[in-house]
């Protein structure tokens, strides 16, 4: 990318506006053996936005093979995320008078944890999922599972095969998809005459007014607003109905689409949000102004209260091996010197190291063992339920401390 403007993957015009430069920096899911002496590669982490269709994307510098092949990230590890998934099932079976006769299909289906909610409805179902690893914890719980990159190829082979959705599913898979344009594409292609397609995303307005920028990292390839994801479905034959804002991942959208020609009438939660984001100011360039020295507030912050701790003789260590929590540690260039070890309840994730900073990560007993003054909590999103799982440590006077959108101490 150096010395050539980057393109806006939506629309093609040049980018020549910076949200934020995070520098560079190792894949956020892509962890590392004890025993690796090798310095892992590191690509350019900055965020763009698109002055004609305001996409919010960061420089396309990594294949995704490199990427989603073998992925550590379990939905079903998340109570949370389990019970956001159930609820959405028994929505979407009684709007849409979902039955047997019926076909749903999730793209990025992971380890089957929404789909097995309609198996268990006896509703038939698909799931698409790219890494081999974790399509096969799904197959094994009794889901159907293409393992595949989803696009307008592989939807033109569903449907030739007659498998079209009468529900289409996406949770958080639209921001991991390099190229955005053949996606939606298929999802026409994929979906019947009178077929939803329902997704998920975190909101960008969000992502700006809370200092969200460790939800920034190479496997999210665009942060979403409403004005700008309609552009990209009336591109191809397709219109939103219905917008719900969610509070999953620091707040989302769920955004309800079918074709143009449907019969779905607009709902009033589409003119809602829209609304919500003229009132940001997210339908002009301008809008995204000053984030970038937001977002060094937090690094100066969170360095101040790690060199206090360490002044003082205070321990600290971290709970969650998130994505989110790699994009923050290695902004801030923190190192396993400064933190102890994180805590993660992935049996796929212990006994490895963070990308980057190299912080142990071990299983969440470790924390009721080293008994740490101060626990920061790099999931920030789930702090509700890791203070539940985490209450032992008040025992012994420890705290939990989160850093975005500013430095708190719990």
């Amino acid at each position: 990318m150096t010395g050539m403007t980057p393109h806006c993957q939506g629309c093609g015009a040049p980018l020549t506006r910076t949200l934020v430069d995070l520098g560079s920096m190792p894949l956020a899911n892509s962890f590392v053996k004890p025993d690796c002496r090798d310095a892992e590669p590191v690509y350019p982490l900055h965020a763009r936005v698109c002055d004609a269709c305001l996409l919010v994307q960061v420089d396309s510098v990594v294949p995704p093979g490199e990427i989603f092949s073998d992925y550590l990230y379990f939905s079903s590890y998340s109570d949370s995320w389990l019970a956001h998934a159930r609820v959405y099932a028994a929505m979407a079976i009684e709007r849409f008078a979902l039955d047997r006769t019926s076909m749903v299909i999730e793209i990025a289906s992971n380890d089957g944890y929404l789909l097995t909610n309609f198996v268990a409805a006896g509703i038939p179902c698909l799931g698409i999922e790219p890494a081999a690893n974790v399509a096969k914890a799904a197959i094994a719980k009794g889901v159907p599972t293409e393992i595949a990159f989803f696009g307008a190829d592989t939807a033109r082979r569903l449907a030739a095969q007659g498998r079209k959705a009468d529900l289409l599913a996406a949770k958080n898979v639209l921001a991991h998809v390099p190229d955005i344009n053949d996606f939606v594409a298929g999802i026409a292609l994929l979906l019947k005459p009178e077929g939803v397609f329902t997704v998920e995303f975190p909101h960008v307005m969000n992502l700006i007014a809370q200092v969200q920028f460790d939800t920034i990292y190479h496997e999210h390839f665009t942060y979403l607003s409403l004005l700008a994801i309609e552009r990209v479905f009336a591109r191809h034959g397709l219109r939103v109905f219905d917008v719900e804002e969610i509070p999953t991942h620091g707040g989302s959208l769920r955004v309800f689409v079918c074709h143009q020609a449907s019969a779905r009438t607009e709902q009033p939660g589409a003119a809602a949000v829209r609304a919500k984001e003229v009132q940001a100011r997210l339908d002009r360039p301008d809008g995204y102004a000053g984030f970038a020295e937001k977002v060094y507030r937090v690094r100066r912050d969170l360095l101040a209260f790690l060199d206090t701790a360490h002044a003082e003789g205070r321990t600290v260590a971290a709970y969650g091996a998130a994505a989110k929590g790699n994009t923050l540690l290695n902004y801030c260039g923190v190192s396993a010197g400064r933190i102890a070890f994180v805590a993660d309840r992935s049996t796929a994730k212990q006994g490895l190291l963070l990308p980057g900073s190299r912080i142990p990560v071990r299983a969440p007993e470790a924390i009721f063992a080293a008994k740490p003054d101060y626990v920061l909590v790099l999931p920030w999103n789930l702090l509700g339920e890791v203070s539940e799982q985490l209450s032992g440590i008040a025992a012994w006077g420890g705290r939990l401390v989160t850093a975005i959108p500013r430095l708190q101490v719990h």
